[in-house]
């Protein structure tokens, strides 16, 4: 049976001279056969102790902070599966990949894994190159760290933006159907319903 389960696993997050500790949410999306692994969070033997002997089809980039791709080489050489990243992130990628190119994952691709389709929605704000990923047969939208339970992702470092962030979640997400599942890139799920209630506050805070 299709599904999405969880990892989490804890390391920490470097922008701008600063370093915090942080705990990630790492998604694996397919079956008992085959998965796509979304975010590659600071440990790669947790991942792959989930994934057990299934074929993992991607290894998916929701962004290129360095919290979230930090073992991504590590799972590719584990398990020959391609790197998928937004090109507006390369310049954050290659801070920690510099000798490794990831391939070109766009706004409108489709990423098929057990019979599912996996929707890449370019949500930038976050980050230039941020996305999201849609998968309409399970209900579910990992959010990457656009999108969380109380409000946008934060917009406060190099390269982020609090407008866009809102213009992206306002176009890009907020049309989706209200029960959606948002499964986050730190913390605790939600769903576009209660987050869509909450948008006009986002915007008086004005961060």
């Amino acid at each position: 049976m299709a599904r999405v389960e969880r990892i989490v696993t804890s390391g920490t997050f470097s922008l701008d001279g600063g370093t915090w500790d942080v705990e990630n949410n790492v998604w694996i999306v397919g079956d008992d056969a085959e998965v796509v692994i979304v975010d590659a969070a600071h440990n790669a033997d947790a991942i792959l102790d989930v994934v057990g002997d299934r074929a993992v089809a991607a290894i998916i980039c929701t962004h290129a902070h360095n919290d979230h791709i930090g073992v991504a080489g590590d799972l590719a050489d584990v398990t020959s599966a391609p790197l998928l990243l937004h090109p507006d992130d390369l310049m954050l990628w290659e801070v920690v990949h510099p000798d490794r190119t990831p391939s070109t994952m766009l706004d409108g691709d489709v990423i098929e894994v057990a019979g599912l389709r996996v929707e890449v929605i370019h949500t930038p704000g976050h980050s230039p190159g941020g996305v999201c990923l849609y998968v309409p047969d399970l209900g579910v939208l990992l959010s990457g760290d656009t999108l969380f339970h109380g409000g946008p992702g934060a917009t406060g470092r190099s390269f982020s933006d609090f407008p866009t962030i809102l213009d992206s979640i306002r176009e890009r997400l907020l049309t989706l159907p209200s029960g959606t599942r948002v499964l986050t890139g730190h913390g605790d799920e939600t769903t576009i319903g209660a987050e869509a209630s909450s948008y006009d506050a986002w915007v008086a805070r004005g961060h």
